[in-house]
């Protein structure tokens, strides 16, 4: 599922560019804040409807611009389907081929990519949070379904919070649970669904990259001895106070185990970002075998923090995949690619194609 056509149009420094992507391998390069990391902010922007970097519009559109606007065009079994993001202070609009009703996981569907950023140790390093999203990016592509089901989980437990958190007597906020232990019971089951499906994947990946078995276990996020039914009624009171339900999902934690203790425990800053990549290249993996399709797999200055083997080994497993890739990187001969990618130059928001790649010498 390449990417084959790209544009940006006041999207941060970028004012006007486009990106001719070839399948395989891309790799842009140039100075610090040249806009390398925009371009793929704007990437990864088109594939989820929001910043990686977290940044609000006023930080996302260009300097005295009311907007941007970010189109894709993605070639899927012999078709092209052409992919759309427009936002301003009125709001996201996202087209599919033509169809604004799909949202942000339309967007997901039609351009699946992950991301390897400067920041990816905080996959093992973070708090549960960043876990539990990458266990779920992981359900979505593989169980169709899950996103409307999380939807009316969510839905489910901001009107029992609400309730909580107004003082409504106990049969009030009960009332709510019947529909939320059903729900919580569905996402329990395809996120460890979703994790023994990838699992051999992940502690493969894992062992490649570090050299030591990894293990995975994941938390519901209630007392596995016990029935949620059980904590939500013996937890009422408690959560009656918090003013929100301590007890659920929405508490579950993908516990990273290595060497027997946590891996954010023990693991070195580049050890934890080895860590990390392994894991967005196993779930990368797995999505692919699901979806029977290449991803997009966007790489941010993947040399940083790594010494000259360990981003050795990092590429070797990178390209092992057969994704689409679109790297970055200060010194175009850092990254190495089997075959020559295609080569882009970005100074001062502005990108040139350099060449088109080719057989390496």
């Amino acid at each position: 599922m390449p990417i084959e056509r790209f544009t940006a149009k006041n999207f941060r420094c970028l004012r006007d560019i486009e990106l001719q992507a070839r399948p395989d391998f891309n790799l842009v390069y140039g100075s610090n804040a040249s806009g390398k990391t925009s371009l793929l902010e704007a990437l990864a922007y088109l594939g989820r409807g929001k910043s990686f970097r977290g940044a609000p519009l006023t930080s996302l559109v260009a300097h005295g611009e009311q907007e941007f606007v970010l189109f894709g065009e993605v070639r899927e079994e012999g078709r092209v389907n052409k992919v759309g993001v427009r936002n301003s202070r009125e709001g996201l609009e996202v087209r599919v081929n033509g169809d604004s009703d799909g949202g942000s996981a339309a967007l997901a569907s039609a351009l699946p990519l992950q991301l390897i950023d400067p920041d990816v140790h905080n996959l093992v390093s973070g708090g549960p949070e960043q876990r539990r999203r990458f266990l779920d990016w992981i359900a979505f592509h593989v169980e169709h379904g899950y996103l409307d089901t999380w939807r009316r989980f969510r839905r489910t437990l901001k009107q029992r919070n609400a309730a909580l958190k107004s003082g409504s007597s106990r049969d009030a906020i009960r009332s709510w649970d019947v529909e939320f232990l059903g729900l919580s019971a569905r996402i329990d089951e395809i996120r460890r669904s979703a994790l023994e499906l990838s699992y051999d994947t992940l502690v493969e990946r894992g062992e490649l990259l570090l050299g030591h078995r990894l293990d995975f276990e994941y938390q519901g996020g209630w007392a596995k001895d016990r029935s949620l039914a059980e904590v939500l009624e013996e937890g009422l009171e408690r959560d009656r106070q918090f003013g929100a339900t301590q007890a659920g999902p929405h508490r579950g934690e993908l516990k990273l185990i290595y060497d027997e203790r946590q891996a954010k425990r023990l693991v070195s800053r580049g050890q934890q970002k080895l860590l990390a990549c392994s894991m967005i290249l196993g779930a990368t993996e797995t999505a692919q075998s699901a979806l029977e399709k290449p991803l997009l797999l966007l790489l941010d200055d993947p040399a940083a923090e790594l010494d000259k083997e360990s981003l050795g080994r990092l590429m070797d497993q990178v390209v092992s995949l057969g994704a689409q890739i679109i790297a970055t990187s200060l010194d175009p001969e850092a990254l190495f690619f089997p075959s020559a990618p295609a080569m882009f130059h970005v100074e001062q928001g502005s990108l040139t194609q350099v060449s088109a790649g080719g057989p390496q010498a």
